[in-house]
């Protein structure tokens, strides 16, 4: 099967075969984005075959033909960060919090991830995968072509495992990349809560090997912050993990300087994910590491409390990622164009600057940046075509509006 689409207005995220392959982009060149105006562009089997500008366009045969005039085109979204798999909104604490109450009191009250617990494991397993697929396709309508999801709303063996057979039903339902994280480290279950150690050998020597022995997970997370997993215990669980080849992805300094950042670097994390609260011990440990800064600036967002200092992170040299951290207490959306109205106004990226973030860092920050993430023969052809627009910034500058046109997988 061939698809060619002609007349692009904007080709963006353009590699050229001969060129060296970005594997992700850091500092000053996050500002921009490669592109081609007046373009046509020519898929193949589901992988980008070449591309050009119209004038220098050759005869070619296609199965489709799109006329794309006035539109752009660009890789889709790299979500690497969502707990798309869950239960049940938890909309009364959203109520709760307007009238003034924490994220950190409604947890202490078994709000919370505990709430969340609680919902799925009461749920069965087809259930939870029908709920779970259409937030799934929800959010490939906006452009998302390829996700991480967590685990984290089980806390024990069964809730766990029934999670990660989730997501692993639904990377064989969509045809998009979909990366499974194992997070049963998200917060300590209520019968656990005056006995953590427990609990850490709980996750170690029951639930590792029973998601090992069953390959359901791609990467080892866990929620390293002050009320939750502390360093050692996060040492403890990254260094089993590494044992059953699952690779660490941590939660680190949403609330406090929890010391994650330097624990996940120490511990050659993928990424280290959320990062509100960063200075210069986090950026130098970051410095020189191939960790992957991941910033959520939704759930910032949506919980009111300090965003990420993305402009301190990029203009110390580093790479950033943004992911949407799709979950139903502090950010219940996977819309990913909003994420970036979000970045560009609240965290002073530019949109170049943010759909770098969004498409070969996040690409990075899943291991994708081979297949996903840019405009390169060989690579797989899960592409925006934008609605009418002339510009990179009307995406984020149209805030609340979904651009795509047409998601092409």
């Amino acid at each position: 099967m061939r698809t060619l689409i002609t007349d692009i207005s904007l080709l963006h995220q353009v590699e050229y075969a001969t060129d060296a392959p970005r594997t992700r982009v850091a500092g000053a060149d996050m500002a921009t984005v490669p592109m081609l105006e007046n373009a046509w562009l020519l898929t193949e089997n589901g992988l980008i075959h070449s591309f050009g500008t119209m004038a220098d366009m050759p005869d070619m045969h296609a199965d489709e033909t799109i006329d794309a005039t006035g539109r752009m085109v660009l890789p889709a979204w790299c979500d690497s960060h969502t707990h798309t798999v869950y239960a049940a909104p938890r909309d009364g604490e959203f109520v709760d919090r307007i009238k003034g109450i924490s994220y950190e009191e409604i947890a202490r009250r078994g709000g919370g991830i505990l709430n969340s617990a609680r919902k799925l494991n009461t749920m069965s397993e087809d259930e939870l995968y029908e709920q779970s697929l259409e937030r799934l396709h929800k959010v490939m309508a906006q452009g998302t072509g390829a996700i991480e999801i967590k685990s984290g709303y089980g806390l024990c063996l069964e809730g766990e495992l029934k999670m990660l057979r989730v997501i692993r039903r639904l990377r064989e339902s969509v045809p998009i990349p979909v990366k499974a994280s194992f997070l049963a480290a998200h917060a300590y279950p209520q019968e656990y809560k005056q006995n953590k150690e427990a609990y850490v050998d709980l996750i170690i020597n029951t639930m590792l090997p029973a998601v090992a022995a069953e390959g359901l997970a791609d990467y080892m997370d866990v929620f390293c912050e002050e009320g939750f997993f502390g360093v050692p215990e996060t040492e403890r669980l990254l260094e089993a993990g590494w044992k059953y080849g699952l690779k660490p992805k941590i939660h680190a300094n949403q609330l406090h300087y929890s010391g994650g950042v330097q624990t996940g670097v120490k511990h050659n994390a993928l990424s280290v994910d959320h990062l509100e609260c960063v200075g210069d011990a986090e950026i130098a440990a970051l410095m020189g590491s191939s960790t992957m800064p991941v910033l959520l600036p939704g759930a910032a967002f949506f919980l009111g409390i300090q965003y990420q200092p993305a402009r301190r992170i990029i203009d110390a040299g580093l790479p950033v990622c943004l992911a949407s951290d799709h979950n139903p207490g502090s950010c219940p959306s996977g819309n990913v164009p909003l994420l970036l109205t979000i970045a560009c106004t609240q965290l002073k990226m530019t949109p170049e600057e943010a759909v770098n973030a969004v498409t070969i860092n996040g690409a990075a920050a899943m291991e994708l940046e081979r297949e996903m993430g840019s405009i390169r023969p060989g690579k797989r052809a899960n592409l925006i075509l934008t609605n009418k627009m002339h510009s990179l910034a009307y995406i984020p500058y149209d805030h609340g509006n979904n651009p795509v046109y047409r998601h092409i997988i």
